[in-house]
């Protein structure tokens, strides 16, 4: 059996980022029930809290919530403004407290490790904090170095 030949390396470009650096905030929404109605049809999530503010009323919210992974896809394009360069090999995120429809969702985060070998990559915090600043979202990220398309 023929062994699978190592990745090739990767080198880091001049301005690869260091721990500690921070991202740029990205602002998304207002997050409407116009909106809310279209991500549960296109994701399956038609969960009535989300859309009926009867509903969550019953359960003791001022509002029905954005949903959690509609927050959660608001990282992504938060990084590729911040970097074009890399790809996302994971994300996990542990959810603190709602948004309610008609809020904006910020994303900000930091640099928490960065290494180069075996290739660039990063580990990122990330947060998405409702309109009065409020941590909704905690994150993590690890990113690495899109490879070049092949000639």
């Amino acid at each position: 059996m023929r062994e699978a030949a190592p990745a090739a390396e990767i080198a880091a470009p001049a301005d690869w980022p260091k721990v500690g650096e921070t991202l740029p905030r990205t602002d998304f929404g207002p997050f409407g029930p116009e909106r809310l109605a279209c991500y549960a049809k296109a994701s399956g999530d038609d969960n009535p809290l989300h859309l009926d503010a009867a509903v969550a009323g019953a359960v003791g919210l001022a509002a029905p919530p954005i949903h959690g992974m509609l927050m959660m896809s608001c990282f992504e394009p938060a990084l590729r403004r911040w970097r074009g360069d890399i790809v996302i090999a994971g994300l996990s995120g542990k959810f603190l407290r709602p948004i309610f429809v008609g809020a904006a969702v910020s994303v900000t985060g930091r640099v928490a490790r960065a290494s180069l070998a075996p290739q660039p990559e990063l580990l990122l915090r990330l947060m998405a904090h409702g309109p009065n600043g409020d941590l909704a979202i905690l994150a993590e990220a690890t990113v690495r170095l899109s490879r070049a398309a092949p000639p």
